[in-house]
């Protein structure tokens, strides 16, 4: 599928399927998206504590890099497990404007070190944030209670509504730790039910710029 690099409302790139008319962010701003969906609405939780997060949809690797540079502001360790199907390319992640648009220019070779190192192989960033990329198929992940938060950042349903399904959301619940967050950009009510069946207690709450809501779910 012929992948091209847009520039979305808030300034910042991202990658967009010409053949689905699907990005890997909002339109209306990559960044602004990851920030308030993820760090703001989930990383956020976790103030003060070591966390340990699933990654639906690696992707760019942004929502990895902001996870970066926002923890130590909130004096948190993370251990990131990200899961990718189809990998980004380097050349592709480097022509990413975010170092820039982040204004984190003296973290550069960590963005580009995330996408050049290995798979399935543990990797220390810094003293409080470790990365480990699995090349998997989302309907393959088994983790049992290994994780506090998940950033459900998957391809939007219309285009791959599988992926939105009970049964992955099954083991989105299994992943979890007890009283484990779960967040995401999307807010339909078929998404809400796939959660609810499997046991989620789930919110609305504001979405990110440009978009009224998303949910936050959390396991019981």
């Amino acid at each position: 599928m012929k992948r091209n690099i847009i520039q979305t409302r808030d300034g910042s790139t991202t990658i967009h399927i010409e053949e689905w008319d699907e990005c890997y962010h909002s339109r209306f701003g990559a960044i602004q998206e990851a920030q308030h969906v993820f760090i703001k609405k989930g990383l956020s939780l976790f103030e003060n504590n070591s966390v340990s997060i699933l990654e639906i949809g690696f992707g760019t690797g942004l929502n990895a890099f902001i996870t970066f540079l926002e923890a130590p502001k909130m004096n948190q360790s993370i251990n990131y497990v990200g899961v990718e199907a189809y990998p980004v390319s380097i050349e592709e992640a480097v022509l990413m404007n975010y170092v820039a648009e982040l204004d984190a220019e003296k973290e550069r070779p960590i963005f580009e070190e995330m996408h050049e190192c290995n798979w399935e192989e543990k990797i220390s960033f810094s003293d409080t944030f470790n990365l480990t990329k699995r090349k998997q198929f989302f309907a393959d992940i088994d983790d049992i209670e290994k994780f506090d938060l998940i950033y459900f950042d998957a391809f939007g349903y219309d285009v791959q509504p599988e992926l939105w399904s009970t049964a992955i959301f099954q083991k989105m619940y299994d992943a979890l730790k007890p009283k484990g967050v779960l967040v995401t950009y999307a807010a339909r009510g078929v998404i809400k039910r796939s959660m609810v069946e499997v046991g989620f207690a789930v919110e609305k709450l504001e979405g990110a710029p440009g978009k009224r809501e998303m949910f936050r779910a959390r396991k019981g």
